[in-house]
């Protein structure tokens, strides 16, 4: 309460007649001198200045009424105490800002959020002064304070983390019971959903397709898949396996990557395989089904161009010395050992003129004598023989002996 300078509060009344003025009125005890005076004629007590129940919400002052002449009490001091009466000039505050808080997404339609608290420092037991009502000024529909407690609760069913996860709420609080002429504060609660597993794994394509040599190591990585899960954290993690009614699945391993959740598929065959995802199921929100997702692998193996392979290590004939240009000494044969089986093409190594004494036919392998031959100079020749692809470069030889 405030009260201006010089407002009368009472009239103190001695017994004792004062129609000649010969009474002098005397105030003590708290305030005053300073915030309370006494007319010493009319015994009349005035604020010297303005009042705050706040700060004091009452004064015990002594008054006494003494003979101007003599100066001597002319009866006993009497006590008494002055009440400052409350009226509305706080404003209601919050407590304990700012205000945050968290709740599961899907949670039901009354489920508790906090509780905002705001005090009001005028006096609760005089009128609606402090007596406080709480409202939503902004958060609605999705939620909804109780207008006496200030506690937030969830008035919107479903609420879903991946389409929204967090919401301003704004809550304000009045004084006056909420009626005309009470002062008013507001306070935003910070409202975070956290996740719940309520989404399944998806794989973003209905058919991988990889390629891997066919000398590929066991445990070689064939490549990576990836299925999407809306949700975050545990409730994210996935599981890939194989089907288990293929009898080809033992050929192939595939492992969860425990950063990136991608599913890593180890070793190589061709094949078709069908890859399952599994997230953590939680039949609140999804049915079994509902948590799983399939997609197709194919897996090629590539043909690795290896060179081709003679059917003997080592070929040995004999030749009489006086054969005629011409004569067939032997044939060699080597062949593709890839799938596509490419023509081969045979030739002679004629570094050093001994090997010139022999050609061969590039197309079937077949050695025939080119040059006379002479015993006493060389009983025997030794002939490298490269077979190779005629569309790779790739070829392997091998020694011929002759004697």
């Amino acid at each position: 309460m405030n009260m201006h300078r010089s407002h009368i509060l009472t009239r103190w009344d001695s017994d004792y007649d004062r129609g000649e003025f010969s009474i002098k009125y005397i105030l003590s005890g708290e305030g005053a001198g300073d915030v309370f005076e006494i007319d010493e004629y009319s015994g009349e007590i005035r604020t010297l200045q303005k009042l705050d129940r706040e700060e004091k919400a009452y004064y015990v002052l002594q008054a006494q009424a003494i003979n101007r002449r003599s100066n001597e009490p002319v009866e006993p001091q009497s006590e008494f105490i002055i009440k400052v009466q409350d009226i509305n000039d706080n404003v209601p505050q919050f407590q304990n800002e700012p205000y945050v808080s968290s709740i599961p997404e899907m949670c039901p339609t009354g489920t508790t959020v906090t509780q905002v608290t705001a005090t009001d420092a005028d006096d609760p037991m005089f009128g609606n002064n402090a007596k406080l009502i709480y409202s939503i000024q902004q958060g609605e529909p999705y939620f909804s304070v109780e207008a006496k407690t200030g506690i937030i609760v969830t008035s919107w069913p479903n609420m879903d983390r991946e389409a929204r996860d967090q919401y301003l709420v704004v809550v304000q609080v009045k004084d006056m019971l909420g009626l005309s002429g009470g002062y008013t504060s507001s306070t935003t609660v910070t409202v975070s959903l956290t996740d719940v597993n309520d989404n399944g794994p998806t794989f973003q394509h209905h058919l991988y397709t990889f390629a891997v040599p066919e000398n590929a190591a066991v445990g070689t990585m064939v490549g990576r898949i990836m299925a999407e899960d809306g949700d975050v954290g545990i409730n994210a993690r996935m599981t890939y396996t194989l089907e288990e009614d293929l009898e080809e699945s033992a050929t192939f391993t595939i492992q969860t990557d425990p950063v990136t959740q991608e599913g890593v598929i180890l070793l190589a065959k061709v094949n078709w395989l069908c890859i399952a995802v599994n997230d953590h199921v939680d039949t609140r929100f999804l049915s079994f089904d509902e948590f799983r997702d399939r997609t197709t692998l194919k897996i090629v193996v590539e043909d690795v161009d290896e060179p081709p392979v003679f059917v003997a290590a080592v070929y040995e004939w004999k030749v009489p010395e006086n054969a005629a240009v011409g004569t067939v000494v032997g044939s060699v044969s080597a062949r593709d050992t890839d799938t596509v089986n490419s023509p081969i093409r045979y030739s002679i190594d004629k570094s050093s003129d001994i090997t010139k004494a022999f050609k061969i036919d590039l197309n079937n392998g077949t050695i025939t004598v080119a040059k006379p031959l002479d015993r006493e100079t060389s009983n025997w020749h030794n002939l490298t023989v490269a077979a190779k692809e005629t569309s790779k470069a790739n070829f392997l030889s091998y020694t011929i002996t002759s004697w």
